[in-house]
């Protein structure tokens, strides 16, 4: 059985745009990407506002019954309980949001958070009904010491160790090295390390399971590179940086198949 999966455009927002801007741009992707009749069953596109706009953008997503998508950048281990500054899986599930990102390079580097870590937000967001984002990928001396793909796959064995073979996931290949430089890695690298994934996530979850599991690609994503990644066989889709904060070039990378030939 062929497993068809339905490519996914994902724009992280970081810490950028306050509530009442993020309406004003969620209202223009849509309309933008209205005016070019996208089809969101043939590519998902999801956005992803710091915490505070999430209650505006899922309010405004309802009530104009917009298809965008919405996800989290984060969330906690635990699901209640003492712990300031952090939030739940479960508050966000009651915002109808389905995607959140665990275990971005910037968490991991800045946030000191470790695999055992990640692992744990992984299991919380699949507690709680939501798919999580995981992000995998090597520093340029990981990358010279190890190799390609040595560093991503034991972050992800780490991360689904004990994730049941049914959970949806999605695969965030992001090669730290990349991410912000302007200089992306080719499509042949990101093909070998997301092959590479997928190889590990069949081992550790079923073929069944990597078949399913849609793997993207970020760092330095943009419209005049989307296309190329987007012929490999591996690559699903991608994990949208800085190029997400710019409505036209994101809607862009979100219509790749109407201007490219894939």
């Amino acid at each position: 059985m062929v497993t068809t999966r339905t490519p996914l455009i994902a724009g992280n927002w970081k810490m950028n745009l306050d509530h009442l801007q993020s309406i004003a741009f969620v209202q223009k992707l849509a309309w933008s990407l209205k005016d070019a009749k996208h089809d969101y069953s043939t590519v998902e596109a999801v956005v992803f506002p710091p915490f505070t706009d999430l209650r505006s953008v899922q309010t405004l997503l309802d009530a104009d019954k917009l298809h965008l998508g919405l996800g989290a950048q984060d969330l906690s281990a635990h699901d209640s309980g003492a712990h300031t500054g952090e939030i739940s899986g479960a508050f966000l599930s009651k915002l109808d949001i389905r995607y959140v990102i665990v275990g971005h390079s910037e968490r991991r580097t800045m946030h000191g958070e470790t695999d055992a870590v990640v692992a744990a937000k992984v299991l919380a967001a699949h507690r709680n009904g939501l798919v999580p984002v995981l992000c995998v990928g090597e520093t340029a001396a990981d990358l010279e010491e190890h190799g390609p793909s040595a560093v991503p796959v034991a972050q992800l064995r780490a991360a689904v160790a004990d994730l049941p073979a049914d959970a949806e996931i999605v695969v965030a290949y992001e090669p730290v090295w990349a991410i912000g430089s302007g200089k992306a890695a080719t499509a042949e690298q990101a093909e070998q390390v997301c092959a590479a994934l997928r190889e590990a996530l069949a081992d550790v979850l079923g073929s069944d399971s990597a078949a399913a599991t849609r793997i993207l690609y970020g760092g330095s994503v943009k419209s005049s590179n989307i296309a190329s990644f987007m012929r490999e066989p591996n690559v699903d889709g991608a994990l949208v940086g800085g190029a997400s904060l710019d409505v036209d070039e994101f809607a862009s990378i979100v219509r790749f198949p109407s201007h490219v030939g894939v």
